[in-house]
């Protein structure tokens, strides 16, 4: 009869101590934290996968989704399809918001990428043609900018006070008679054999394996305000695994990464 009683208090004992393990599995599953975040291929992607590891150990499961426009992420952010994005500078986020009717929300600063003029046809801006076809990006806020690179290196000038505002109508000279195409900003770097020149964003130069500082003919200074961001949605931009994403993003580890590997043409802000 003992021997049966001992037994019994075994199997109850083994089951308690299976269920306990159980249990802690789960609560260590149930606090991971999956955050989903859009980016563009490079440099963002590409940064935010050097901070995973580091997002893991705080119990942040970082799922990145790169995309190849500049319409879907924030329209999957707002969805509630990603919970945040990371691929815009503040001029784009805050045009897109008013053109969209949305109210995503600038969480924090990255990084920055001057913006540059490419060309497979000619060496410097002095070659342009007359007539030559010139591509800039036909989204508001990067076509401003893209004419107001154009007037500081003197290819054509716009009604006073307008800069990264201006749009096509704002040209007041136009010297070579320029013909701008304004384009998807990711068709650019595949149009270039088809025009003479080229403003393209930094990540999608990247992409397509040019180096800014060695194969743009012009390019913005350093001091570009166009600051990179962190977007997310106002019901989600306080929430802990944001404050950590960001944390993280804004590291020093993540400015030596970006320094050690873009070749100073992204800076960290």
């Amino acid at each position: 009869m003992n021997k049966w009683l001992v037994a019994a208090l075994a199997l109850v004992l083994s089951v308690t101590v299976s269920a306990c393990g159980g249990t802690n599995g789960s609560t260590e599953n149930s606090e991971k934290t999956t955050l989903k975040i859009g980016a563009s291929s490079v440099p963002h992607a590409e940064i935010l996968n050097f901070v995973k590891p580091k997002l893991e150990e705080q119990g942040i499961a970082l799922e990145i989704i790169e995309f190849a426009d500049y319409v879907q992420p924030n329209v999957q952010l707002y969805e509630k399809q990603l919970d945040a994005n990371y691929f815009q500078h503040i001029p784009y986020l805050e045009q897109f918001n008013k053109d969209q009717n949305m109210d995503l929300v600038n969480v924090a600063g990255v990084h920055i990428e001057p913006f540059g003029a490419y060309s497979q046809k000619i060496k410097s801006a002095d070659e342009l043609s007359q007539g030559a076809k010139v591509a800039i990006p036909n989204d508001p806020s990067n076509a401003g900018r893209a004419l107001a690179l154009l007037e500081k290196n003197g290819l054509l000038t716009l009604k006073d006070g307008v800069g990264v505002s201006a749009t096509v109508s704002d040209i007041v000279e136009n010297p070579k008679g320029l013909e701008i195409q304004e384009l998807d900003a990711a068709m650019l770097p595949r149009v270039l054999p088809d025009v003479e020149l080229a403003l393209i964003n930094t990540n999608y130069a990247l992409e397509a394996g040019f180096k800014p500082s060695e194969d743009s003919l012009f390019i913005e200074g350093s001091d570009s305000p166009y600051v990179n961001v962190i977007a997310a949605r106002p019901d989600n931009k306080d929430s802990d695994a944001i404050r950590k994403l960001v944390e993280a993003l804004q590291s020093q580890d993540v400015k030596d990464f970006i320094a050690e590997n873009y070749d100073g043409v992204v800076a960290a802000f």
